[in-house]
């Protein structure tokens, strides 16, 4: 009876043990945000895909991208294995160099002066958020405007971070996403 009570007390604390690490690992994963040139230079020794969530500081949209979309962790996991994340605010005063060119606010003290960086990566068509991916060579991929919900950002990021976008279209790639949600959802039984 005693020898019992003690496996069951070992078991009770190794299951509490296990719930508190895990519920730790989870809870601490959170996406790295870096500044544009942060990750730039990250990007020179460690390649990988940027990120760039273009945003301002009155966007209630943007807010909420970064209470659900951004905590969410398995958009957080996506994010840390493919991207280096931008956080770039799109009235913002730092001087910026890139590619041989300095982006500056001009207007730093008016009311909502847009910087020449954030103009530049979404070619003047200004919507808070937007999203702005570069590959692995600081070349833009693509733009995304407006709130992306987990479920509408998850395939983005994957047919980008995977380099899908390398061997299809994103047409092709929603197609074949669609065909294998259809087929994991209705399985057909062995005949």
């Amino acid at each position: 009876m005693l020898t019992n009570l003690r496996k069951l007390l070992l078991f009770v604390s190794l299951l509490i043990s296990l719930l508190s690490v895990q519920g730790q690992s989870t809870g601490d994963q959170k996406i790295e945000w870096l500044t544009f040139q942060e990750a730039i230079k990250r990007n020179a020794t460690n390649p990988k895909k940027i990120f760039i969530d273009v945003f301002t500081d009155w966007c209630g949209w943007c807010k909420r991208m970064d209470a659900t979309t951004f905590k969410d962790s398995t958009v957080v996991m996506t994010f840390n294995k493919y991207f280096h994340a931008v956080k770039l605010d799109a009235e913002g005063n730092d001087t910026v160099v890139f590619s041989g060119y300095t982006f500056i606010n001009p207007n730093p003290g008016g009311k909502r002066s847009t910087h020449q960086l954030a103009a530049a990566l979404l070619q003047g068509k200004m919507s808070y958020p937007s999203f702005v991916i570069l590959d692995d060579s600081n070349r833009m991929l693509t733009t995304l405007p407006g709130f992306q919900p987990v479920e509408r950002i998850i395939p983005v990021l994957n047919f980008f971070g995977e380099n899908n976008y390398k061997k299809m279209s994103w047409e092709q790639y929603s197609q074949k996403m669609a065909g294998q949600k259809q087929m994991q959802s209705d399985p057909k039984k062995p005949e």
